[in-house]
């Protein structure tokens, strides 16, 4: 180990979250990263799973770099063509009622517009999100984000009100015959908002699959009654796809496979393939409405050219190489090999997720299905020990639950090396205790 680079790391940074990798990390290419010794490491979460292109894709490179030397940055004021192409190019991918786009830099930005838009719009400020949410770290965000980080910093935003998360492996919610009764629970939920509610409900602000939460995908039909349900109350639906939009679940965007369009969607993360690049999509009435009451996001980097030229991209390169086919098919051979998994290991307790973003939970026995979170430690050491990075949820009760999520451009057997490694990994981690 380097001590030399962890000692001025640690006398130099300030900490953020858990603790770092210890590998240092030089380059990056596709699917890998490559730390200072050279050893390439499989990339299992596209970075901060956002890197849906891979590392270094060519045409990422081309565009960075003509960019930077012709149009990169420009007054807040000033518009340009690559902003106008790539509105144009994304409400193509969206339905018709999805035409007005505001382009940002990170995700916590483009939800804190959202809410901001939100508010604006109906003339009221409660916002409601699940109580596994995570949605950033901006107040407006960080407020509707109940996984972590509310403790210490003094009030949130008022208004902030939590659904149950719907995690069908762990909902007290069941039917007759022990299924997850999703209706109930929505029902419910929605019964102790209206409860808690001063009568100002203005959105409701949702990821259609929970990544920090622990990878729970909404049940088939849930996300079609909760637009009821928003609709009932005058409440604007707001979806996040910071990680599910642009294919990474096999279809352009996760909402697509229950038929349902939010209001005001949010995108980030894969929208850059892991440059900051963010966008609010909404309609033109809301816009409408929120331009006569004087909406303002002047922001230093909002409209910016390249952002705009590299979310082009990346939309170009996912229609030129079908990557959103391509990420369904990866799907089901990661579905099929995380269910053997499952059926061969006593620890793995549930799989779950769509296309390229899946999850893997941990538990101490498939009876008790106590979270074993020092047994996910275990895996993700040995894992890297291996040449594989894997994420866990580093959240309390929630160290077992691993998260996916690799490039939409691996080779078939660049994943199925990243899964002999973690079966390899479960198994060297179970001998050990």
């Amino acid at each position: 180990m380097d001590t030399t680079f962890w000692d001025q790391a640690d006398r130099l940074l300030i900490r953020y979250g858990a603790s770092f990798t210890p590998r240092i990390i030089e380059r990056a290419r596709g699917a890998y990263v490559f730390d200072r010794e050279g050893r390439p490491i499989l990339d299992f979460t596209s970075g901060q799973m956002s890197a849906i292109l891979g590392h270094a894709h060519p045409d990422i490179v081309s565009t960075v770099s003509s960019a930077v030397a012709s149009l990169d940055h420009l007054y807040s004021g000033m518009l340009s063509p690559p902003l106008l192409a790539l509105a144009e190019r994304l409400a193509a991918t969206l339905p018709p009622s999805l035409g007005k786009t505001l382009l940002l830099t990170t995700g916590a930005e483009a939800n804190e517009a959202a809410i901001k838009m939100a508010k604006l719009h109906t003339g009221r400020y409660e916002i409601v999100s699940f109580d596994r949410s995570w949605h950033g770290m901006t107040q407006g965000a960080a407020s509707a984000t109940f996984s972590a980080g509310r403790r210490g910093y003094g009030p949130p935003m008022p208004g902030n009100l939590v659904l149950p998360t719907p995690n069908a492996y762990r909902s007290p919610f069941r039917t007759a015959t022990g299924a997850h009764d999703w209706e109930a629970e929505l029902a419910y939920g929605f019964a102790l908002v209206d409860q808690q509610s001063a009568g100002s409900l203005a959105a409701c602000l949702v990821e259609p699959i929970l990544s920090s939460g622990g990878i729970i995908d909404l049940p088939p039909g849930y996300l079609r009654r909760l637009r009821q349900m928003c609709d009932e109350r005058g409440m604007l639906l707001i979806l996040d796809e910071a990680q599910t939009g642009l294919g990474r679940t096999g279809a352009m965007y996760a909402f697509e496979r229950d038929g349902v369009a939010p209001d005001i969607l949010t995108l980030s993360k894969t929208l850059g393939a892991g440059l900051p690049v963010a966008a609010v999509v909404t309609s033109a009435e809301i816009e409408q409405v929120c331009h006569e009451r004087g909406f303002l996001f002047y922001t230093t980097h909002v409209s910016d050219p390249l952002a705009a030229a590299v979310a082009l991209t990346v939309l170009d390169v996912i229609a030129r190489e079908d990557l959103v086919r391509r990420a369904a098919q990866l799907g089901e051979q990661l579905t099929e090999r995380l269910q053997t998994l499952r059926d061969e290991h006593e620890v793995v307790g549930d799989v779950r997720g769509r296309g390229l973003l899946q999850g893997l939970e941990l538990v101490t026995d498939k009876v008790s299905r106590t979270p074993a979170d020092a047994l996910g430690t275990r895996v993700t050491s040995a894992c890297l020990d291996r040449g594989l990075h894997m994420n866990i949820v580093q959240l309390p009760g929630m160290g077992g639950i691993f998260r996916i999520a690799p490039p939409l451009t691996i080779s078939d057997d660049d994943l199925h090396a990243g899964l002999d490694i973690l079966d390899a990994a479960l198994t060297a981690a179970l001998r050990e205790r």
